[in-house]
């Protein structure tokens, strides 16, 4: 018998869904059973929603080539089908926000990778390794919601996998200045090279919001719980620069720090190599067994090479050394449609499934 949770991928055509689909074949725990996306690609069979869109290596799973696509307005008719739903739709942000939320007070829960319920103070923005606490305040949405098993759960912006999993793991170290800048890829907008041939040969100082989101989000991701809310941690402050680069698929960050307490290199070193956080404990099934992988050598990570240590869930860091203005400086990498959007959310659902909240 298949005791699969049956899922839905609500923006199931576009790059992320397309993420979400493939890395949830053959998962242990999630089934695709329903795919939704736009009014122009309902009615249908996915394989024809997506010719000549499909942006991915791998190919389109054969369980979900048939699956005839849902309007993702047409909520009844997906949550008939499924027991919770990933969310990567392309809408506007308040058309987001009441979608997500009309999907949860029908009793589905919603794993989303929109940005729409970020600074929602009872939605949890989680780092499965860094904030797993944070799923507490589920019911204390639920009972604004008046729900008893629907709530919205987000992940954070893509390119924060990159640099805060290294940064959380030197808290006991009181990190109080960061600066990130960030380079990253083409998928973080969805495109591929034949889709936007001006990147070549090009790097483009400027990505909408990215600034911002990379600045306040980890302190959400840091804060606490009062009151039934999420307030924001008060530090560390962080300045963020980000890139778009002519790159494939990697968000890469160079990252300088200062601390209260600054520890030595070795010290730090031995952090990042012992960090490990509830999904490693739990042997949750998409969880990196090395979360954080240090490389010692000097032109290490590289995008081509690491983005997809782990098979994409792993964050690699290099370069480590002290600075002249801030105490250290280094580099950091990740895949940011696996481990920063499809995969990130993956995990968190096995997270929140572990706990008995789905």
């Amino acid at each position: 018998m298949n005791n699969k949770l049956k899922v839905g991928v609500l923006g199931g055509t576009g790059m992320v869904g397309q993420r979400f689909v493939t890395l949830l074949d053959n998962h242990p725990w999630f089934e695709v059973v329903s795919i939704a996306a736009s009014e122009r690609s309902a009615g249908l069979p996915y394989s024809k929603a997506v010719e000549g869109r499909w942006k991915l290596d791998t190919q389109i799973p054969g369980n979900v080539r048939n699956i005839m696509v849902r309007n993702v307005l047409e909520i009844s008719r997906v949550v008939d089908e499924v027991d919770m739903v990933f969310c990567a739709v392309d809408m506007k942000k308040d058309e987001i926000k009441e979608l997500e939320e009309k999907y949860a007070k029908a009793e589905v829960p919603v794993i989303s990778n929109n940005s729409a319920h970020r600074w929602t103070d009872d939605v949890p923005m989680i780092i499965p390794e860094v904030n797993p606490q944070h799923t507490a305040v589920i019911e204390n949405q639920k009972k604004r919601l008046g729900t008893r098993k629907g709530f919205i759960a987000v992940k954070s912006n893509c390119s924060l996998q990159s640099y805060v999993p290294p940064i959380h793991a030197l808290m006991d170290f009181d990190p109080q200045k960061v600066l990130a800048c960030t380079y990253q890829a083409i998928s973080g907008a969805g495109k591929v090279f034949s889709d936007w041939p001006e990147i070549m040969d090009n790097v483009i100082p400027y990505i909408g919001g990215e600034e911002d989101k990379s600045e306040n989000e980890p302190l959400k991701i840091w804060g606490s719980m009062e009151g039934g809310k999420i307030v924001k941690a008060k530090g560390p402050s962080i300045s963020a620069q980000c890139y778009r680069v002519p790159v494939s698929d990697g968000h890469m960050a160079a990252v300088y720090i200062t601390f209260g307490k600054k520890p030595s290199r070795d010290e730090i070193l031995a952090c990042w190599k012992e960090f490990s956080g509830k999904p490693q404990a739990l042997k949750l099934p998409s969880a990196p067994t090395q979360f954080l992988t240090y490389f010692d050598q000097p032109d290490r990570p590289q995008t081509k090479l690491e983005r997809n240590l782990e098979n994409g869930m792993g964050v690699s860091v290099g370069r480590l050394r002290e600075d002249n203005i801030f105490d250290y400086k280094f580099t950091c990498l990740s895949h940011n449609t696996v481990r920063g959007a499809a995969g990130g959310g993956v995990l968190m659902a096995e997270l929140l499934k572990a706990e008995g909240y789905i």
